[in-house]
């Protein structure tokens, strides 16, 4: 064998790993950074600007953003639960118009996304499968015992 073919070659796993797109850090999509200032900017608007009572008690769980921008899909919950979703839906409806007025002045975007407002029904369901999970444990330890 000649000399040359002897060489040891090094095995750097985190870069080669890297080169293949597996491990490394992805930043987030532009659409999921502009949806947490759109959530954060949204939030201080409610505790600070809206005087309707009907949206004092709510909190935006969460936005999700088109790729292009133009659409949010703003997710809200209530301290009182669903019931009360009628009276808080017509209040976004009219509040839609100043709410979006808000983001083109405080966020720099070339066009300010449409707001669609949808209620976030994951605390209930949440809820839900933990009241199940407790129900199965409980039988469980029921079962246990008459064994």
């Amino acid at each position: 064998m000649t000399r040359g073919l002897m060489m040891a070659v090094e095995w750097h796993p985190k870069q080669d790993l890297e080169s293949f797109g597996i491990g490394a850090e992805q930043t987030p999509k532009r659409a999921t950074r502009v949806a947490d200032v759109i959530r954060n900017e949204l939030s201080i608007l409610l505790i600070q600007k809206v005087r309707d009572p009907n949206l004092k008690d709510l909190s935006i769980s969460r936005v999700e953003l088109s790729d292009d921008l133009r659409h949010a899909k703003v997710y809200y919950t209530s301290l009182y639960g669903s019931g009360n979703r009628g009276p808080i839906k017509k209040s976004l409806g009219k509040a839609k118009g100043f709410m979006r007025s808000h983001l083109a002045r405080t966020v720099n975007l070339r066009f300010t996304p449409e707001l669609h407002f949808w209620y976030d029904e994951t605390v209930e369901k949440v809820e839900e499968i933990e009241k199940l999970l407790a129900d199965l444990a409980r039988e469980r330890d029921e079962r246990e015992e008459n064994t």
